[in-house]
Order: C-alpha cells, then structure tokens, then sequence
C-alpha cells in the first residue's frame, strides 16, 4: 500500500494531521493534472493551473467528511473538482456575456464568433451530463480519463471493472458524446 493510500485513508478516519501531510504528497501531480486540463482551455483563460488546483483542494479537503479508497479514487476526485470548477467558470462568463454586466456598445463594432472555447466546455458538459443519466459507468470513465488523466489500469481499479471494459466503454463513450456535441453545433 503507497503512502498516499494510507494518509487518505487517515483522512478517511478524520485525522486533523492527515490533510496536512497529504498535499505536499500530492501536489505536483495535481499541478501536471492542472496544467494538462488547463493546456485544452483556450488561450484568454484567466485561471492559471496553480489556482485551479488550490480551488479543487478546497473542495476536496473542505467542510464536511471526505474519504478516497486509494489513491485513483482521490485523483479521480480531483479531476471531478477540477471539471466542476472550469464548467461553473464558463457558465459565468457565458453568464455575463449575456447581459450579466451589461454596457452599451456600437453593433458596427462587435463580431460575432458562432462558438467560443466557453461554448464548447459548456456543450461538452451539456453532453456529458446526458452520458451521466443514461450510463453512469461511461460517464465515470471519461471523467477519470479525460478530466483526470488516468490510465485504463487506474480507471479499472478505481471503478472496480477490468482494463478491456474500460477501453470498451471509453470508445462508446467518445462516439455518445461527440454525436451529441454535433448535434448541438
């Protein structure tokens, strides 16, 4: 059992040191999980990887009890928090982009772009949403996979199935949600 097993599962227990002595274990690997997810982002994002990881560790150590069976389980937990927190970021800037703050501005002068990077977090979480009502398993999957940048192997013992019905469900999971983003293109 690795380190991070065992202080998550002192965590678990609800020991107050536990936590403390989890993030510097933890730490870089969220910042490359960070780094990675925040690399898909488009260019103009404002949330740096630094901040996305300190935001998901607020969730993830915050109010309440927590408890992770190993160590894919709490990395699958983070990229949840992460998905969460870039989704809430997009839907307030689509917010605002609405009329949210509204200013007065000259027509002549604005472009219309017919999808932003916004937009399509937004659709991709619109479809996975969908994936998470009519197949939770797949859903699960592509959040550890994609969101989370796991591995078949660690998908698989996280989620308790084998490697092969992973790949399975990731590639059926893919077509699902890539016709259901076409369609709301």
């Amino acid at each position: 059992m690795s380190d991070i097993t065992l202080v998550l599962q002192a965590v678990g227990r609800g020991e107050k040191q536990a936590s403390e002595e989890l993030l510097p274990l933890v730490y870089d690997e969220l910042r490359q999980l960070a780094a990675a997810r925040m690399a898909r982002e488009s260019a103009g994002h404002t949330l740096q990887p630094t901040a996305l990881v300190h935001e998901a560790w607020l969730q993830l150590v915050g109010e309440g009890s927590r408890s992770w069976a190993n160590r894919a389980h709490f990395f699958g937990a983070a990229a949840d928090a992460m998905r969460r927190i870039l989704v809430d970021k997009a839907r307030r800037k689509s917010r605002l982009k609405r009329g949210g703050d509204q200013v007065r501005v000259d027509l002549a002068d604005v472009e219309v772009a017919e999808s932003t990077p916004d937009g399509d977090v937004l659709r991709i979480n619109e479809a996975l949403e969908r994936l998470e009502q009519e197949d939770p398993e797949q859903a699960r999957v592509v959040v550890l996979k994609f969101f989370g940048g796991l591995t078949n192997e660690e998908v698989a013992q996280n989620l308790g199935i084998s490697e092969r019905t992973v790949y399975r469900q990731w590639v059926c999971a893919k077509a699902r949600l890539f016709r259901w983003v076409k369609a709301q293109e």
